[in-house]
């Protein structure tokens, strides 16, 4: 199935644009779970357990696995398989290389673990995406304007009178011959957003900075969906899956998501209808 309609399928079965980043740190989970035998993958499946039927997609950032070692591929494969298949599920590494290095990357996220999308840093040009493109079931999230600080150090430059971020979101759309390219465009920039928002009227949006780093609810919705209140893929991870840091985590992330998510719709009603 291309990525595009799978992704539209589930945000209307699930009524949901909230996408949860299994940010699993091992530091944080809860005391009842650190005897099991591998803590990180029996706290993502009880997450995802009280969360799938909230969502519409889950974003697994790899770092805190691949800092595991072993253990923590094996922790992305079985986390993976606890995910509904009509889920979408979204490698966040930001792989950005030459050509045959990206063609690894590639493979390894899409052949071996088969997550549905990867984010792709483009610094290094078409070459380094293009191996992520290829399938037109799988989606490349290309970083436009992150949520981060450090944003402002490159991404708002302005090169022959428009911003750099605006010269990503024109080639990325260039190279968007498969429909298989999104966006990372960061809750911290509404008016931003807005502005990628009509550059790319049809193309999905993830959406970080919400939570922790106090993007604004109403803008992101309001600025981020397309002209049908979809393809805006709204991240949350440490405001839901650590709401707590006791053995009621589970509880607290579910409260937590069913919150977020109706927040988000009231929002979608009121301007999408």
């Amino acid at each position: 199935m291309r990525f595009l309609e799978k992704l539209k399928l589930i945000q209307n079965e699930n009524n949901s644009l909230l996408c949860i980043g299994l940010d699993t740190d091992v530091l944080k989970i809860p005391p009842s779970l650190q005897n099991s035998n591998n803590p990180q993958l029996e706290f993502n499946k009880r997450i995802i357990e009280v969360t799938s039927d909230f969502v519409c997609a889950y974003k697994l950032n790899l770092a805190f696995y691949e800092s595991a070692g072993e253990r923590g591929y094996e922790t992305i494969h079985k986390t993976l398989e606890c995910i509904p298949k009509e889920i979408i599920t979204i490698a966040d590494g930001k792989r950005g290389d030459i050509g045959n290095t990206a063609e690894q990357y590639a493979k390894i996220i899409f052949d071996d673990w088969k997550f549905d999308a990867a984010t792709v840093n483009p610094y290094m040009g078409k070459d380094s995406v293009e191996p992520f493109i290829k399938n037109k079931n799988n989606c490349a999230f290309i970083l436009a304007l992150t949520s981060n600080p450090g944003s402002h150090d490159f991404q708002y430059l302005e090169v022959s009178g428009r911003p750099l971020y605006e010269h990503v979101v024109a080639k990325a759309t260039s190279w968007n011959v498969k429909k298989n390219i999104g966006l990372v465009a960061g809750a911290t920039h509404p008016e931003e957003l807005k502005r990628i928002r009509a550059m790319v009227p049809e193309m999905p949006l993830l959406i970080p900075g919400i939570g922790t780093q106090k993007g604004d609810m109403e803008a992101t919705v309001r600025n981020g969906c397309d002209k049908n209140g979809l393809l805006a893929l709204i991240n949350v991870s440490r405001g839901i899956i650590f709401a707590s840091g006791g053995n009621d985590f589970a509880a607290r992330a579910r409260e937590s998501a069913i919150k977020i998510q109706n927040e988000i719709n009231v929002i979608r009603n009121n301007y999408f209808g």
